[in-house]
């Protein structure tokens, strides 16, 4: 390869089931790859982790740390391994556990994740988008609070916007940094108010979308989720992200252009979920350039965007930037 010709930075925000899936495409091809990762969730082992060592949660960490390695298939199944027999071991994963143990180790949970990063031969770089152990918390339409990442679905209320305590925040500077310096920013997919907005709102986070010289491009969802986007439309989900960090943070949107099968929409019905309407015209509107594709996995019955086929369209992106 020529190296006289530096490769494009591509950012990827978020966290969830979504973002893994972008990076596994994204992370072949000839780019520099950092993923800025939420550490908001509260849930399951990452929740008892936290509460137990004031850390922030590890579990999205652990996620994208499998979907980057180039590691053993044997490692990466050890490191993904949860525990289910019933000792105080059980409903751990034990990435979350060295992800801990790390963060113990060296007294730092960034310098644990590069660590781990180094030992699972990770491509690109994995940021926490801030190393402060937070909260969640929604201010609902009806003006209740609900504290905490798994809680806030799980009230069923029109949610009006969602905050981070305590207060204040601090960013890691790299992460503030990779946005400025990049080519390309994807805010990946995934739930909207509790994987993908706690990373947007962080302080200097929200500014630096906002002033950076690279496309900001969107990954909507293609089906809503009960208890968050019951009813949203695509510029639904950019209104709600544009309300929480002001109007100029996304520049593109890339939608799902297809129709979805009678089987995998009556799966998702069960969970009162329903395919996301690409309102085009409120888009237009809202200045954003969209960019539709065929882009999901036909052979699942949950949903998951192709790999390689979101992979590709982002990259040809980089040919405009």
């Amino acid at each position: 390869m020529n190296n006289s010709k530096k490769q494009p930075n591509v950012v990827v925000i978020g966290g969830g089931t979504g973002m893994p899936v972008l990076l596994r495409g994204l992370k072949d091809l000839p780019i520099d790859l950092t993923a800025l990762v939420t550490v908001a969730d509260d849930g399951g082992s990452t929740g008892r982790l936290r509460n137990e060592m004031a850390m922030p949660a590890p579990g999205d960490i652990r996620n994208v740390i499998a979907a980057l390695s180039d590691a053993e298939p044997m490692l990466l199944e050890l490191f993904q391994h949860r525990f289910k027999v019933g000792n105080g071991l059980s409903g751990h994963s034990m990435g979350n556990l060295l992800l801990a143990a790390m963060t113990s180790v060296t007294g730092n949970f960034f310098t644990g994740i590069k660590e781990i990063s180094r030992v699972l031969n990770v491509k690109g770089e994995i940021f926490p988008i801030s190393n402060d152990d937070m909260s969640l918390k929604a201010k609902m339409e009806d003006g209740t609070i609900v504290s905490g990442e798994s809680s806030i679905p799980l009230a069923n209320k029109k949610i009006e916007r969602v905050f981070l305590s305590p207060q204040p925040i601090q960013p890691l500077p790299n992460a503030v940094e990779a946005i400025e310096k990049a080519d390309l920013v994807v805010v990946s997919p995934g739930s909207l108010y509790t994987s993908i907005l706690p990373n947007l709102i962080i302080p200097q986070i929200d500014v630096a979308l906002s002033n950076t010289k690279a496309n900001v491009v969107y990954v909507c969802n293609v089906m809503t989720q009960a208890g968050e986007t019951t009813g949203f439309t695509a510029s639904d989900h950019v209104k709600a992200i544009r309300d929480h960090i002001g109007p100029d943070c996304i520049d593109s949107i890339i939608v799902h252009n297809e129709p979805i099968r009678k089987q995998v929409r009556e799966v998702y019905a069960e969970e009162n979920a329903e395919p996301v309407i690409y309102d085009t015209e409120r888009l237009l509107d809202m200045g954003l350039e969209i960019i539709e594709s065929d882009i999901i996995d036909p052979r699942r019955t949950t949903l998951r965007h192709n790999t390689k086929k979101i992979a590709k369209l982002l990259y040809s992106m980089l040919d405009n930037t």
